[in-house]
């Protein structure tokens, strides 16, 4: 048997998943014939409130997307220092839209609206115009971490004071409503556009959805095609994005919930120094000075289980809907006996 915990991406589609797939009604996306791919744009805009949304092949188009269509280069980006538009998306900020970016250092990469404030630059032609802010909820890098409702709308509030535009990057933002108190409609009144990823913890095979108004989204379709990621009969993976919706939200808990026995787990081995507080599904340890963690890492491999460096003596685990119970056990017995 073997456990993979690299990522929720890794997950293979059930066999519901499948054929829904296989019966999907397909058409020429790029042309709007595609029946499967609009239901799945219209679904993902409801559930937010948005007025429309695109289908993307990926997560780091739909962010450098969202941060073309509301950027004017030359200009700047405000977003925290372990944000993926910024760590992950191969310098797409500065490559595609021509931005500086300002990076800040937030709480487990949560910003606040008064750091935020205190970080727009000032209209001075030695500086680039602060043009946009980008949240991430919930934060990879800051280990799942999930944001609180109250500090996004004073973010909001900041934003609309300045004119400056407001992007989500909502990969794992079920994740975060699955723990918080507040809803999808509600992070949708508080984004000018919100990217939602379908291959992580949804267990899609591929796909990523940015949603806006309908203005914003038109321009998106442009930006999309230059790009290159205007598909065809798209409509065999969005039916899978549809099932995903429809059927794989709320079992996220169980996500969440294995993730908290992990960090029970390690939290007793001698080997960890230190776990970062667990908020969702991802789970991540520092090994202690004297071992290599790379070698942790190996021996996991050996006992075929799959983990992922994170930085100097760090390691992450990620739990997703393939993780099963059986797992679970062999992953604690096996992190026990290292």
């Amino acid at each position: 048997m073997i456990v993979d915990l690299r990522s929720d991406t890794v997950t293979i589609p059930s066999e519901e998943m499948k054929a829904a797939m296989l019966n999907a009604k397909v058409g020429d996306d790029v042309f709007g014939d595609d029946e499967t791919v609009n239901k799945l744009e219209k679904l993902s805009a409801n559930l937010f409130g948005k007025e429309a949304a695109i289908f993307c092949p990926s997560g780091t188009m739909t962010n450098q997307i969202a941060i073309k269509i509301h950027s004017n280069a030359p200009g700047e980006i405000i977003c925290d220092e372990l944000s993926h538009v910024y760590k992950y998306e191969g310098g797409g900020i500065g490559f595609n839209s021509g931005l500086a970016t300002k990076l800040l250092q937030g709480n487990a990469g949560r910003l606040t609206a008064q750091q935020i404030k205190e970080a727009i630059s000032v209209d001075d032609v030695h500086f680039p115009e602060t043009q946009l802010i980008s949240l991430e909820n919930t934060c990879n890098k800051g280990g799942g971490s999930v944001y609180d409702i109250d500090e996004i709308r004073k973010i909001n509030a900041l934003c609309a004071d300045k004119k400056l535009k407001l992007h989500l990057d909502g990969a794992r933002i079920f994740n975060a409503l699955e723990e918080s108190d507040y809803t999808a409609k509600d992070i949708g009144e508080l984004f000018d556009t919100i990217s939602v990823c379908l291959s992580k913890g949804l267990g899609a095979p591929v796909g990523s959805l940015l949603l806006g108004n309908k203005s914003d989204i038109q321009q998106a379709r442009r930006i999309r095609k230059v790009l290159g990621g205007g598909m065809r009969q798209a409509g065999y993976l969005a039916a899978a994005g549809i099932y995903a919706l429809e059927n794989n939200i709320v079992r996220l808990k169980d996500d969440h919930k294995k993730a908290k026995i992990l960090e029970t787990t390690l939290s007793q081995i001698s080997y960890v120094k230190a776990v970062l507080p667990v908020y969702t599904n991802i789970v991540v340890f520092e090994v202690i000075d004297s071992i290599d963690a790379t070698e942790i890492i190996k021996k996991l491999a050996a006992k075929n289980i799959k983990v992922a460096s994170f930085g100097p003596q760090q390691i992450r685990l990620v739990t997703h809907l393939n993780f099963t119970e059986e797992m679970l056990e062999k992953t604690i017995n096996t992190l026990k006996q290292l």
